[in-house]
Protein backbone atom coordinates (compact mmCIF):
# COMPACT_ATOMS: atom_id res chain seq x y z
CA UNK A 1 0.00 0.00 0.00
CA UNK A 2 1.34 3.41 -0.97
CA UNK A 3 1.13 5.96 1.83
CA UNK A 4 0.36 9.50 0.57
CA UNK A 5 2.89 12.23 1.25
CA UNK A 6 2.50 13.95 4.60
CA UNK A 7 0.56 17.18 4.68
CA UNK A 8 0.42 19.98 7.21
CA UNK A 9 -2.99 18.65 8.21
CA UNK A 10 -1.41 15.29 9.07
CA UNK A 11 1.15 17.01 11.25
CA UNK A 12 -1.38 19.22 13.02
CA UNK A 13 -3.49 16.16 13.82
CA UNK A 14 -0.66 15.01 16.09
CA UNK A 15 -0.64 18.31 17.98
CA UNK A 16 -3.64 17.41 20.10
CA UNK A 17 -4.65 15.70 23.30
CA UNK A 18 -6.93 13.43 21.27
CA UNK A 19 -3.93 12.09 19.33
CA UNK A 20 -2.02 11.49 22.57
CA UNK A 21 -4.93 9.56 24.07
CA UNK A 22 -5.83 7.51 20.99
CA UNK A 23 -2.28 6.38 20.27
CA UNK A 24 -1.57 5.62 23.91
CA UNK A 25 -4.71 3.48 23.89
CA UNK A 26 -3.44 1.66 20.81
CA UNK A 27 -0.13 0.98 22.57
CA UNK A 28 -2.04 -0.42 25.54
CA UNK A 29 -4.13 -2.65 23.29
CA UNK A 30 -0.97 -4.09 21.74
CA UNK A 31 0.42 -4.62 25.22
CA UNK A 32 -2.71 -6.42 26.37
CA UNK A 33 -2.18 -8.81 23.46
CA UNK A 34 1.35 -9.34 24.79
CA UNK A 35 2.75 -7.78 21.64
CA UNK A 36 5.20 -5.22 23.04
CA UNK A 37 8.95 -5.78 22.95
CA UNK A 38 9.87 -4.32 26.32
CA UNK A 39 6.91 -4.53 28.71
CA UNK A 40 4.25 -6.98 29.63
CA UNK A 41 1.17 -5.93 31.58
CA UNK A 42 -0.42 -7.33 34.72
CA UNK A 43 -3.75 -5.52 35.03
CA UNK A 44 -4.60 -7.57 38.11
CA UNK A 45 -2.23 -5.21 39.92
CA UNK A 46 -4.31 -2.15 39.00
CA UNK A 47 -6.52 -2.55 42.07
CA UNK A 48 -3.43 -2.21 44.24
CA UNK A 49 -2.42 0.96 42.40
CA UNK A 50 -5.91 2.38 42.86
CA UNK A 51 -5.81 1.61 46.57
CA UNK A 52 -2.44 3.34 46.92
CA UNK A 53 -3.71 6.42 45.12
CA UNK A 54 -6.93 6.55 47.16
CA UNK A 55 -4.91 6.30 50.38
CA UNK A 56 -2.68 9.15 49.18
CA UNK A 57 -5.68 11.31 48.30
CA UNK A 58 -7.41 10.66 51.62
CA UNK A 59 -4.23 11.54 53.49
CA UNK A 60 -3.39 14.71 51.59
CA UNK A 61 -6.90 15.92 50.67
CA UNK A 62 -9.39 14.35 53.12
CA UNK A 63 -12.11 16.78 51.98
CA UNK A 64 -11.56 15.57 48.38
CA UNK A 65 -11.30 19.23 47.39
CA UNK A 66 -8.25 18.72 45.20
CA UNK A 67 -6.69 21.47 43.07
CA UNK A 68 -5.37 20.87 39.58
CA UNK A 69 -1.96 19.36 38.95
CA UNK A 70 -0.28 22.62 37.97
CA UNK A 71 2.94 24.51 38.52
CA UNK A 72 1.22 26.73 41.07
CA UNK A 73 1.21 23.90 43.63
CA UNK A 74 5.02 23.95 43.71
CA UNK A 75 5.08 27.59 44.75
CA UNK A 76 3.51 26.62 48.08
CA UNK A 77 6.08 26.02 50.84
CA UNK A 78 5.07 24.97 54.35
CA UNK A 79 1.50 26.00 53.60
CA UNK A 80 2.45 29.46 52.31
CA UNK A 81 1.61 30.28 48.70
CA UNK A 82 4.63 32.32 47.67
CA UNK A 83 3.20 33.50 44.36
CA UNK A 84 -0.20 34.44 45.82
CA UNK A 85 1.52 36.49 48.51
CA UNK A 86 3.75 38.21 45.96
CA UNK A 87 0.92 38.84 43.50
CA UNK A 88 -1.24 40.29 46.28
CA UNK A 89 1.37 42.97 46.95
CA UNK A 90 1.71 44.08 43.33
CA UNK A 91 -0.35 46.82 41.78
CA UNK A 92 -2.01 45.27 38.74
CA UNK A 93 -3.67 47.66 36.29
CA UNK A 94 -6.32 45.04 35.49
CA UNK A 95 -6.91 41.30 35.54
CA UNK A 96 -5.27 40.89 32.15
CA UNK A 97 -1.97 42.38 33.37
CA UNK A 98 -1.82 39.84 36.17
CA UNK A 99 -2.73 37.03 33.79
CA UNK A 100 0.10 37.99 31.41
CA UNK A 101 2.58 37.92 34.29
CA UNK A 102 1.22 34.55 35.42
CA UNK A 103 1.53 33.20 31.88
CA UNK A 104 5.10 34.52 31.79
CA UNK A 105 5.94 32.79 35.06
CA UNK A 106 4.15 29.53 34.25
CA UNK A 107 5.70 29.17 30.79
CA UNK A 108 9.27 29.80 31.93
CA UNK A 109 8.92 27.77 35.13
CA UNK A 110 7.39 24.77 33.35
CA UNK A 111 10.07 24.82 30.65
CA UNK A 112 12.65 24.74 33.44
CA UNK A 113 10.86 21.86 35.17
CA UNK A 114 12.56 18.92 33.45
CA UNK A 115 14.13 16.45 35.88
CA UNK A 116 16.82 17.98 38.07
CA UNK A 117 18.59 14.75 38.98
CA UNK A 118 18.75 13.19 42.41
CA UNK A 119 21.69 15.25 43.74
CA UNK A 120 20.63 18.85 43.07
CA UNK A 121 19.13 21.04 45.82
CA UNK A 122 17.99 24.66 46.03
CA UNK A 123 18.51 26.40 49.36
CA UNK A 124 15.44 28.49 50.15
CA UNK A 125 16.41 31.72 51.93
CA UNK A 126 13.03 32.04 53.66
CA UNK A 127 13.11 28.67 55.39
CA UNK A 128 16.73 27.60 55.12
CA UNK A 129 15.57 24.30 53.63
CA UNK A 130 17.44 22.54 50.82
CA UNK A 131 14.72 21.57 48.36
CA UNK A 132 15.20 19.29 45.37
CA UNK A 133 13.38 18.11 42.26
CA UNK A 134 10.29 19.92 40.95
CA UNK A 135 9.66 21.92 44.10
CA UNK A 136 13.22 23.21 44.17
CA UNK A 137 13.13 24.05 40.46
CA UNK A 138 9.87 25.92 41.00
CA UNK A 139 11.24 28.05 43.83
CA UNK A 140 14.42 28.81 41.92
CA UNK A 141 12.44 29.94 38.88
CA UNK A 142 10.06 31.98 41.03
CA UNK A 143 12.94 33.73 42.79
CA UNK A 144 14.61 34.50 39.45
CA UNK A 145 11.31 35.83 38.12
CA UNK A 146 10.74 38.02 41.20
CA UNK A 147 14.27 39.41 41.01
CA UNK A 148 13.75 40.59 37.44
CA UNK A 149 16.12 38.06 35.91
CA UNK A 150 13.86 37.67 32.86
CA UNK A 151 12.67 41.31 32.59
CA UNK A 152 14.04 44.09 30.40
CA UNK A 153 12.36 46.73 32.56
CA UNK A 154 13.96 47.37 35.99
CA UNK A 155 10.74 49.06 37.13
CA UNK A 156 8.68 45.98 36.27
CA UNK A 157 10.63 42.91 37.40
CA UNK A 158 7.74 40.42 37.39
CA UNK A 159 7.62 39.88 33.68
CA UNK A 160 9.45 37.92 31.00
CA UNK A 161 10.67 39.78 27.93
CA UNK A 162 11.58 38.05 24.71
CA UNK A 163 14.77 40.06 24.17
CA UNK A 164 16.05 39.24 27.65
CA UNK A 165 15.33 35.52 27.19
CA UNK A 166 17.13 35.51 23.85
CA UNK A 167 20.36 36.43 25.62
CA UNK A 168 20.01 34.12 28.63
CA UNK A 169 23.19 32.22 29.43
CA UNK A 170 23.73 28.90 31.14
CA UNK A 171 25.85 30.82 33.65
CA UNK A 172 22.85 32.96 34.61
CA UNK A 173 20.78 29.83 35.18
CA UNK A 174 23.63 28.20 37.05
CA UNK A 175 23.73 31.14 39.44
CA UNK A 176 19.96 31.41 39.77
CA UNK A 177 19.61 27.70 40.45
CA UNK A 178 22.65 27.54 42.76
CA UNK A 179 24.12 24.83 40.55
CA UNK A 180 27.77 23.87 40.77
CA UNK A 181 30.10 20.92 40.58
CA UNK A 182 29.09 20.07 44.13
CA UNK A 183 25.41 20.72 43.41
CA UNK A 184 24.95 19.43 39.84
CA UNK A 185 21.80 20.20 37.89
CA UNK A 186 21.02 17.87 35.00
CA UNK A 187 20.56 19.49 31.57
CA UNK A 188 21.59 23.02 32.52
CA UNK A 189 22.72 24.05 29.03
CA UNK A 190 19.64 22.37 27.52
CA UNK A 191 17.38 24.48 29.73
CA UNK A 192 19.19 27.71 28.85
CA UNK A 193 19.05 26.88 25.15
CA UNK A 194 15.33 26.15 25.39
CA UNK A 195 14.65 29.56 26.95
CA UNK A 196 16.80 31.30 24.34
CA UNK A 197 14.80 29.53 21.65
CA UNK A 198 11.62 30.69 23.35
CA UNK A 199 12.88 34.27 23.38
CA UNK A 200 13.74 34.22 19.69
CA UNK A 201 10.41 32.65 18.77
CA UNK A 202 8.37 35.14 20.79
CA UNK A 203 10.32 38.05 19.27
CA UNK A 204 9.59 36.76 15.77
CA UNK A 205 5.83 36.34 16.36
CA UNK A 206 4.51 39.69 17.67
CA UNK A 207 1.10 38.94 16.13
CA UNK A 208 0.78 36.11 18.68
CA UNK A 209 2.88 37.27 21.63
CA UNK A 210 2.79 41.06 21.31
CA UNK A 211 -0.87 41.95 20.89
CA UNK A 212 -1.06 44.15 24.01
CA UNK A 213 2.57 44.61 25.09
CA UNK A 214 6.15 44.12 23.99
CA UNK A 215 6.65 40.52 22.86
CA UNK A 216 6.57 38.25 25.89
CA UNK A 217 5.50 34.66 26.50
CA UNK A 218 2.58 36.03 28.53
CA UNK A 219 1.25 37.56 25.32
CA UNK A 220 -0.18 34.12 24.64
CA UNK A 221 -2.93 35.10 27.09
CA UNK A 222 -4.19 37.79 24.70
CA UNK A 223 -4.04 35.35 21.78
CA UNK A 224 -6.15 32.81 23.68
CA UNK A 225 -8.66 35.47 24.72
CA UNK A 226 -9.06 36.41 21.06
CA UNK A 227 -9.89 32.77 20.29
CA UNK A 228 -12.33 32.31 23.19
CA UNK A 229 -16.00 32.01 22.32
CA UNK A 230 -18.60 33.37 24.69
CA UNK A 231 -15.86 34.05 27.25
CA UNK A 232 -14.96 30.34 27.29
CA UNK A 233 -12.24 28.18 25.81
CA UNK A 234 -11.72 24.41 25.90
CA UNK A 235 -8.59 23.01 27.52
CA UNK A 236 -7.67 20.90 24.43
CA UNK A 237 -7.87 24.09 22.35
CA UNK A 238 -5.40 25.75 24.73
CA UNK A 239 -3.06 22.79 24.33
CA UNK A 240 -3.30 22.98 20.55
CA UNK A 241 -2.33 26.67 20.59
CA UNK A 242 0.55 25.92 22.96
CA UNK A 243 1.78 23.14 20.68
CA UNK A 244 1.43 25.14 17.46
CA UNK A 245 2.95 28.38 18.73
CA UNK A 246 5.60 27.07 21.13
CA UNK A 247 6.43 23.83 19.29
CA UNK A 248 9.35 25.26 17.26
CA UNK A 249 11.41 25.83 20.42
CA UNK A 250 12.03 22.11 20.98
CA UNK A 251 15.47 21.05 19.75
CA UNK A 252 16.35 18.00 17.64
CA UNK A 253 12.83 16.65 17.34
CA UNK A 254 10.79 15.09 14.57
CA UNK A 255 9.04 17.19 11.95
CA UNK A 256 6.30 16.26 9.50
CA UNK A 257 5.54 18.35 6.42
CA UNK A 258 7.82 20.97 7.94
CA UNK A 259 5.83 21.13 11.20
CA UNK A 260 7.76 20.48 14.45
CA UNK A 261 6.05 17.66 16.36
CA UNK A 262 7.49 18.41 19.80
CA UNK A 263 7.31 15.55 22.31
CA UNK A 264 6.49 12.95 19.65
CA UNK A 265 8.44 9.79 18.95
CA UNK A 266 8.53 6.71 16.75
CA UNK A 267 7.37 3.25 17.77
CA UNK A 268 6.54 0.33 15.47
CA UNK A 269 3.57 -0.87 17.56
CA UNK A 270 1.45 2.14 16.62
CA UNK A 271 0.07 1.64 13.13
CA UNK A 272 -2.25 4.04 11.34
CA UNK A 273 -1.66 3.29 7.68
CA UNK A 274 -1.18 6.93 6.79
CA UNK A 275 1.58 9.53 6.83
CA UNK A 276 1.56 9.56 10.63
CA UNK A 277 2.23 5.83 10.90
CA UNK A 278 4.42 4.86 13.83
CA UNK A 279 4.32 8.30 15.45
CA UNK A 280 3.46 8.56 19.15
CA UNK A 281 2.74 12.06 20.47
CA UNK A 282 2.99 12.52 24.25
CA UNK A 283 3.38 16.29 24.80
CA UNK A 284 4.17 15.96 28.50
CA UNK A 285 5.59 19.42 29.23
CA UNK A 286 3.06 21.12 26.93
CA UNK A 287 0.14 19.46 28.73
CA UNK A 288 1.72 20.25 32.11
CA UNK A 289 1.93 23.86 30.91
CA UNK A 290 -1.67 23.82 29.71
CA UNK A 291 -2.85 22.57 33.10
CA UNK A 292 -0.85 25.46 34.59
CA UNK A 293 -2.48 28.09 32.35
CA UNK A 294 -6.01 27.18 33.37
CA UNK A 295 -6.01 28.98 36.72
CA UNK A 296 -4.68 32.33 35.38
CA UNK A 297 -7.41 32.23 32.74
CA UNK A 298 -10.03 31.47 35.37
CA UNK A 299 -8.78 34.32 37.58
CA UNK A 300 -9.10 36.61 34.57
CA UNK A 301 -12.76 35.63 34.21
CA UNK A 302 -12.44 33.11 31.40
CA UNK A 303 -14.26 29.80 31.67
CA UNK A 304 -12.11 26.79 30.75
CA UNK A 305 -14.14 23.79 29.59
CA UNK A 306 -13.41 20.12 28.80
CA UNK A 307 -10.47 19.93 31.19
CA UNK A 308 -10.68 16.13 31.08
CA UNK A 309 -10.06 16.38 27.35
CA UNK A 310 -6.39 16.63 28.29
CA UNK A 311 -4.56 13.43 29.22
CA UNK A 312 -2.44 12.18 32.05
CA UNK A 313 1.21 13.11 31.93
CA UNK A 314 3.79 10.74 30.46
CA UNK A 315 6.45 11.36 33.07
CA UNK A 316 8.47 9.29 35.48
CA UNK A 317 6.38 9.66 38.65
CA UNK A 318 3.16 8.45 37.07
CA UNK A 319 5.03 5.93 34.95
CA UNK A 320 7.14 4.82 37.87
CA UNK A 321 4.01 4.12 39.90
CA UNK A 322 2.89 1.48 37.40
CA UNK A 323 6.33 -0.12 37.25
CA UNK A 324 6.97 -0.09 41.00
CA UNK A 325 3.54 -1.54 41.80
CA UNK A 326 3.84 -4.28 39.20
CA UNK A 327 1.36 -3.29 36.48
CA UNK A 328 4.19 -2.78 34.00
CA UNK A 329 6.88 -5.46 34.05
CA UNK A 330 10.12 -5.25 32.10
CA UNK A 331 10.64 -8.31 29.92
CA UNK A 332 14.38 -7.98 30.48
CA UNK A 333 14.95 -7.23 34.16
CA UNK A 334 18.45 -5.98 33.34
CA UNK A 335 16.85 -2.97 31.60
CA UNK A 336 16.19 -1.53 35.06
CA UNK A 337 19.92 -1.06 35.58
CA UNK A 338 20.61 0.37 32.12
CA UNK A 339 20.18 3.98 30.98
CA UNK A 340 17.86 4.55 28.03
CA UNK A 341 17.61 7.35 25.48
CA UNK A 342 14.33 9.24 25.54
CA UNK A 343 13.58 8.21 21.95
CA UNK A 344 14.21 4.51 22.60
CA UNK A 345 11.34 2.10 21.98
CA UNK A 346 11.44 1.10 25.64
CA UNK A 347 10.91 4.66 26.90
CA UNK A 348 8.25 5.45 24.28
CA UNK A 349 6.39 2.27 25.28
CA UNK A 350 6.62 3.16 28.96
CA UNK A 351 5.39 6.70 28.50
CA UNK A 352 2.49 5.82 26.18
CA UNK A 353 1.35 2.99 28.44
CA UNK A 354 1.44 5.43 31.36
CA UNK A 355 -1.00 7.78 29.61
CA UNK A 356 -3.44 4.98 28.79
CA UNK A 357 -3.23 3.40 32.25
CA UNK A 358 -3.93 6.74 33.94
CA UNK A 359 -7.36 6.78 32.26
CA UNK A 360 -8.07 3.30 33.64
CA UNK A 361 -6.77 4.34 37.05
CA UNK A 362 -9.05 7.38 37.07
CA UNK A 363 -12.11 5.16 36.59
CA UNK A 364 -11.09 2.89 39.47
CA UNK A 365 -10.28 5.75 41.85
CA UNK A 366 -13.51 7.59 41.07
CA UNK A 367 -15.52 4.44 41.75
CA UNK A 368 -13.84 4.01 45.14
CA UNK A 369 -14.39 7.65 46.11
CA UNK A 370 -17.91 7.87 44.66
CA UNK A 371 -16.90 10.68 42.32
CA UNK A 372 -17.38 11.30 38.61
CA UNK A 373 -15.17 12.98 36.04
CA UNK A 374 -16.65 16.38 36.80
CA UNK A 375 -16.08 16.22 40.56
CA UNK A 376 -12.71 14.45 40.25
CA UNK A 377 -11.17 15.48 36.92
CA UNK A 378 -7.97 13.87 35.76
CA UNK A 379 -6.07 17.07 36.59
CA UNK A 380 -7.04 16.63 40.25
CA UNK A 381 -6.37 12.90 40.25
CA UNK A 382 -2.82 13.61 39.08
CA UNK A 383 -2.30 16.18 41.82
CA UNK A 384 -4.06 14.37 44.62
CA UNK A 385 -2.84 10.89 44.06
CA UNK A 386 -0.93 9.39 41.17
CA UNK A 387 2.06 11.74 41.10
CA UNK A 388 2.50 11.73 44.89
CA UNK A 389 1.91 7.98 45.11
CA UNK A 390 4.52 7.45 42.39
CA UNK A 391 7.04 9.48 44.32
CA UNK A 392 6.26 7.64 47.56
CA UNK A 393 6.62 4.26 45.83
CA UNK A 394 10.00 5.33 44.44
CA UNK A 395 11.35 6.37 47.85
CA UNK A 396 10.09 3.15 49.41
CA UNK A 397 12.15 1.15 46.93
CA UNK A 398 15.19 3.38 46.27
CA UNK A 399 16.86 5.61 48.83
CA UNK A 400 17.27 8.52 46.43
CA UNK A 401 13.70 8.30 45.12
CA UNK A 402 14.91 7.84 41.56
CA UNK A 403 12.54 6.36 38.97
CA UNK A 404 12.60 2.61 38.30
CA UNK A 405 13.77 3.23 34.74
CA UNK A 406 16.75 5.46 33.98
CA UNK A 407 16.19 7.91 31.13
CA UNK A 408 18.97 9.94 29.54
CA UNK A 409 17.41 13.41 29.46
CA UNK A 410 18.65 16.64 27.89
CA UNK A 411 16.54 18.66 30.33
CA UNK A 412 13.65 19.23 27.91
CA UNK A 413 11.43 16.14 28.30
CA UNK A 414 11.21 14.95 31.93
Amino acid sequence: MTVPAATERDALSLLSAQAVRSRAKQMLEVGLRDGLAHFRLDLDRMDGVAEAVVATIEKNYPSLNIPFHARWRHFVVDGEDRWARMAGRLNWSDRASRARAEFDLAIVSVLLDAGAGAAWRYRDDATGKAIGRSEGLALASLDMFASGAFSSNPRDPCRVDADKLSELTATALEQGFQASGRNPLVGLEGRADLLRRLGRLVSARPEIFGRADAPRPGGLFDHLIARAKGNAIAAPAILHEVLVHLGPIWPSRLTLAGVPLGDCWKHPAVSTGDATDGLVPLHKLSQWLTYSLIEPLQRAGIKVTDIDGLTGLAEYRNGGLFVDLGVLVLRDAADASRSHEVDSALVVEWRALTVALLDHLADKVRARLNRDAESLPLASLLEGGSWAAGRAAAFERRADGSPPIKVISDGTVF
